[in-house]
């Protein structure tokens, strides 16, 4: 037979196969609403993973029981604005507790993760909260395992629940926080330092320079709702010959009146802004910042290389926060209004000799691809499992 004839004839064995169709892998993030900082993370891990698998967020506490947890939620905002020592003590005996157990008042929500998890049925977990890796451990116990990764949103102070819960990896902010957990006995091989896993906006986002030329020096604050100082750290900080962008989120109803009013009184230099979801912008195009000690904000600070002022720090769960600030020597605690109007005296005198120092700093700290380095360490550990 010819050989142009045997070729005609020939019947490739992959041609006859039907097509492949390329399965994106399924990724479980498990959040919670207590602080800002568990859902920040999660939605930008969820961005991260964009295009690369099929994600689905979801908050068991929410789930299970949605009217308790709202009632929950709103009362941890105001044992942590109104009491923190009450908090910390609370946040501090959660270090004894023994979560390997079931607690009697989340049975509703370990059954939400159940539902989760046999009806997604991920390829991987990934918890940015403390107390869902020993629900995923217990449902384990009956069901095939699939890989856990933890997001831990604290630095430096881990609380226990964090490192003694039965993961597989855990994903951290920085090398002081890995130091800490290998105290606590977690075997280094689990420990991955990623960073927080801030927007993946901040990676496109220009930095202001050291070097900048600092006219108009632009301050922005986050006021808490507990402000009875609100207009005296306003003025304190207008003292100076700078701009301030007042950032009033949630709290817009409670503080706009009296922002509004030194608005008019300072014409020109005060701008109100209620809730945003450009807050990687104003970061990146202010030159300080002011605000709590939350873990969202202080590495959305590091990630725009903006140094940062502590006017509110929740005792125990934020420590950590505002020590990492202080070991990158980009930051301060300041919560009075004379605090605040020094520290900013400090910043600015000789020619602003102690900003541009903090800022050079920040450069070598910042990590603003954290969330989609997590995301392809994550995706690394379903092609390995």
């Amino acid at each position: 037979m010819p050989v142009n004839e045997s070729r005609r004839n020939y019947r490739s064995p992959i041609r006859s196969l039907p097509d492949i169709v390329r399965v994106k892998p399924k990724i479980l993030i498990l959040s919670a609403s207590f602080g800002d900082g568990h859902n920040s993370a999660a939605r930008n891990l969820v961005q991260a993973f964009e295009g690369q698998a099929e994600v689905l967020m979801a908050d068991p506490c929410h789930l299970g029981n949605p009217r308790i947890n709202r009632l929950l939620c709103r009362a941890y905002r105001e044992i942590t604005t109104y009491t923190p020592r009450i908090w910390a003590w609370m946040y501090r005996s959660t270090d004894q507790q023994d979560f390997s157990e079931p607690l009697p008042f989340i049975g509703q929500t370990e059954d939400a993760v159940g539902h989760l998890l046999d009806d997604f049925k991920p390829d991987i977990v990934v918890n940015t909260y403390p107390l869902y890796p020993y629900m995923l451990e217990r449902h384990f116990q009956n069901h095939s395992r699939v890989p856990v990764v933890t997001v831990i949103t604290d630095s430096i102070e881990v609380n226990a629940a964090w490192s003694r819960s039965p993961s597989d990896h855990f994903l951290v902010t920085d090398h002081h926080t890995h130091e800490s957990l290998l105290t606590q006995k977690i075997p280094s091989e689990k420990i991955h330092i990623t960073g927080f896993p801030v927007s993946p906006r901040f990676e496109q986002l220009a930095k202001i320079g050291a070097n900048d030329l600092l006219k108009p020096f632009r301050i922005l604050f986050f006021p808490i709702a507990r402000s009875p100082h609100l207009d005296k750290i306003i003025r304190a900080i207008l003292t100076h010959d700078v701009e301030i962008t007042v950032v009033l989120g949630r709290n817009l109803r409670r503080l706009y009146k009296k922002t509004h009013a030194l608005k008019q009184e300072f014409p020109g230099r005060l701008k109100i802004k209620g809730w945003t979801q450009k807050v990687p912008e104003l970061l990146s195009s202010h030159h300080l910042i002011i605000g709590k000690a939350g873990g969202a904000t202080v590495h959305e600070a590091i990630a725009a290389q903006c140094p940062m002022l502590v006017h509110h720090i929740v005792p125990g769960q934020e420590e950590g926060n505002i020590e990492l600030l202080e070991r990158f020597e980009s930051g301060s605690l300041a919560t009075t209004p004379a605090l605040i109007q020094s520290s900013i005296a400090s910043l600015l005198e000789n020619d602003a000799a102690l900003w541009r120092a903090q800022k050079n700093r920040l450069a070598s700290h910042s990590r603003p691809a954290a969330a989609r380095d997590a995301a392809e360490f994550i995706l690394s550990k379903i092609s390995t499992s």
